[in-house]
C-alpha cells in the first residue's frame, strides 16, 4: 500500500498519509507524492478544495522519520530532504485553491509543517499538537519559526523552548488552528467539502467547516497567559529560567523542570529564530533560515545524540554537549545561522 493515497471524491480532492504504525511519519518519498497531488489537483478544474488527512486513528503525521536522517550521516539525504519539505509546507501556504487539514490526534515537528501553514486547520477532541524538538537537539523548524512569534503575548516562545503538547482549545489559541470538529464529524466533512461546486472560495470552504464546528472550550494557555508573558519576555534562556525560578507559581516551577531537560545550545538556537522570526517579513524567510540551521546542528550540533537516545538505543537519557546553558557558546550559535548550502528559495524568501 502507498504511503500517501491520493484521491478525488466529488469536488474534493484528497490527500492521505498511509503509515499508520510510525503515526504517518513523514518521509522523503511521502514528499514528493504530496507535491504531485498538489500538482494534480491545482491543474484539476473539478477540484474546488484539498483535505490532508492521516490515517489510522492516533494522530496526523508525528513528524519527520528521524530514523532515516539518523542513518543518512555523511550523506546529503538531511539536506535535500529538508529542502524538498520546506518547499512543500511553503507550497501550501500558498496553494491556489483552499487546502484543509484535518489535525486530528498527534500533529508534531513535520506534521505541524504540513498542516498548520494551510488556509483551514481543523482540530479535534483528540488533537496533541506540539513542537518538541528542543528534546531532540534540535530546532522548531517547518516554518515554526514564523508561526510561534506571531501566537499571543510570549505563548510561541513557551511553546517553542518547551516543546509542551497541546490541545484543541490551545491550538486555536496560539493560532495553529481554526476551527474545532468532533473527530466523528470526518465522514460528514467529506461529504459537504466533496459537494462545493467548482471554483468555490475560501469563504464556502469555511462555511462547511463551520456548520459542523463546536466550541473548544477554554484555553488552558490563557489562564497562564501572565505567568508566560512575565517569564518569556526575555531574549536570554538563562534569564527566563531566572525569570521562572522567581515566579514561584506551581506552573513556573514545572515549566522551570521542562527546560532543564532540554538540550541547552538547542535552547538558546530556538530563542534566537524565534526572536528573528518575529520580524520575518515571509514563511519563505524563516524556512530558509530554518534550514541552514538544521543543517548546523545535525553536522556539529546534539541532534545526532537526541534521535540516539529517543529513537535508537531509547535509553531516553541523552548527554547533551554542552551540558549546562552556562557553557553554550554564542559565537558558536551565531555560526549555525550561517549559509552552508544553496538557499531553499530563489531569491532567498518567496516560495
Amino acid at each position: 500500500m502507498d504511503d500517501v493515497i491520493v484521491e478525488g471524491a466529488g469536488a474534493l480532492g484528497r490527500i492521505r498519509l498511509n503509515r499508520p504504525k510510525a503515526l504517518n511519519a513523514l518521509t522523503h518519498p511521502m514528499v514528493g507524492a504530496i507535491d504531485a497531488a498538489l500538482d494534480h489537483f491545482a491543474a484539476d478544474r473539478t477540484v474546488a478544495a484539498v483535505l490532508l488527512t492521516g490515517e489510522g486513528e492516533r494522530g496526523l503525521c508525528a513528524g519527520g522519520d528521524l530514523r532515516s536522517l539518523y542513518d543518512s550521516a555523511g550523506t546529503g539525504f538531511a539536506e535535500n530532504f529538508w529542502r524538498d519539505e520546506y518547499r512543500l509546507d511553503a507550497r501550501i501556504a500558498n496553494f491556489e485553491k483552499p487546502v484543509v487539514a484535518w489535525m486530528d490526534g498527534i500533529t508534531m515537528g513535520g506534521g505541524v509543517g504540513l498542516s498548520a501553514h494551510a488556509r483551514h486547520r481543523i482540530v479535534t477532541e483528540r488533537s496533541r499538537i506540539a513542537m518538541p524538538e528542543t528534546g531532540i537537539g534540535y530546532l522548531p523548524d517547518v516554518g515554526a519559526t514564523w508561526l510561534l512569534p506571531r501566537a499571543p503575548g510570549e505563548t510561541g516562545t513557551y511553546l517553542g523552548l518547551t516543546g509542551e503538547p497541546i490541545g484543541a482549545a490551545d491550538a486555536i489559541f496560539a493560532g495553529f488552528a481554526d476551527a474545532m470538529l468532533p473527530a466523528t464529524a470526518l465522514p460528514r466533512l467529506i461529504t459537504a467539502l466533496s459537494a462545493l461546486e467548482q471554483g468555490a472560495d475560501h469563504a464556502e470552504v469555511r462555511k462547511a467547516i463551520e456548520a459542523l464546528a463546536e466550541a473548544p472550550g477554554p484555553a488552558p494557555l490563557a489562564a497562564v497567559q501572565g505567568v508566560i508573558d512575565r517569564c518569556f519576555a526575555f531574549d536570554m534562556v538563562d534569564e527566563i529560567v531566572s525569570a521562572l525560578d522567581a515566579d514561584g507559581s506551581e506552573f513556573a516551577a514545572r515549566t522551570r523542570a521542562t527546560l532543564a531537560a532540554k538540550a541547552p545550545a538547542s535552547l538558546v538556537l530556538t530563542l534566537c529564530l524565534l526572536r528573528l522570526g518575529r520580524g520575518a517579513p515571509t514563511l519563505e524567510s524563516c524556512l530558509e533560515r530554518e534550514f541552514q540551521a538544521s543543517l548546523a546542528v545535525l553536522a556539529e550540533g546534539d541532534f545526532r545524540e537526541g534521535i540516539r537516545a529517543a529513537v535508537i538505543d531509547k535509553d531516553k537519557a541523552p548527554r547533551w554537549s554542552p551540558a549546562t546553558l552556562a557553557e553554550v557558546d554564542p559565537a558558536r550559535i551565531a555560526a549555525w545561522l550561517e549559509p552552508r548550502a544553496a538557499p531553499v528559495f530563489a531569491n532567498g524568501d518567496r516560495a
